[in-house]
């Protein structure tokens, strides 16, 4: 497109001529900068304040369990989250997956292992976490499940497969007095599907379980 000069009065009463689309000479680098700075504060305002709190109030009324850290109580204490795994090592008691978390299942450390597949350090892990499940589980059938073996990205993963679930009757019926019929009902009750029915995979919260068989008679 093609520019087109126009006239401006200067400041002795001669014109100038200045091309159209070309910067302003009246506009100054403090212009600018205060421009830059008003757009700055606005901004922190919005995005860094209010929208946040907006958001908070929102989440607080319409999802308050969730916005409050799904937090799961058993006879008013508090004893977890759902959406946080724990150490199970009791033998009554399902196990869930492996953690790299912190020193194991630290929410203000999530993260994986970040070892490679061909690691030494990783394969020596893994087959340990074998032979230790292995041993604990000496009636089950077949080797154990891969979530079972391997830790989730997060660290702090609360579910586990129906199958890693399982293959952990045998040693909870053994050691509840219950049947391995009425435990596998048990773990049946709780598989939780696809999340909106396509998202994930079916799986079971491990805490939630746990807590169901506390609650069930022998």
């Amino acid at each position: 497109m093609q520019t087109v000069p126009r006239p401006v009065p200067s400041v002795n009463g001669k014109e100038t001529v200045v091309v159209a689309g070309a910067p302003n000479p009246r506009e100054t680098t403090l212009s600018h900068v205060v421009t830059s700075i008003l757009y700055t504060v606005v901004t922190v305002i919005a995005l860094g304040l209010v929208y946040p709190l907006v958001v908070t109030l929102v989440g607080t009324l319409v999802f308050p369990h969730q916005a409050g850290g799904s937090l799961v109580e058993k006879n008013g204490t508090v004893v977890g989250s759902s959406l946080i795994g724990q150490l199970w090592t009791k033998p009554q008691y399902f196990q869930g997956r492996p953690s790299a978390a912190g020193k194991g299942y630290d929410p203000t450390s999530t993260g994986g292992t970040n070892l490679a597949p061909t690691s030494k350090k990783l394969m020596d892990a893994t087959k340990a976490t074998i032979a230790a499940l292995e041993k604990a589980n000496p009636h089950a059938d077949g080797p154990p499940p891969m979530d079972l073996v391997t830790s989730s990205g997060s660290g702090v993963d609360p579910d586990i497969s129906p199958a890693g679930a399982e293959w952990q009757i045998p040693r909870i019926a053994a050691a509840r007095g219950m049947s391995q019929a009425a435990v596998k009902a048990i773990v049946d009750a709780h598989v939780h599907g696809r999340t909106i029915g396509i998202l994930g995979e079916p799986r079971v919260n491990v805490l939630e379980l746990n807590l169901a068989l506390d609650a069930s008679k022998p």
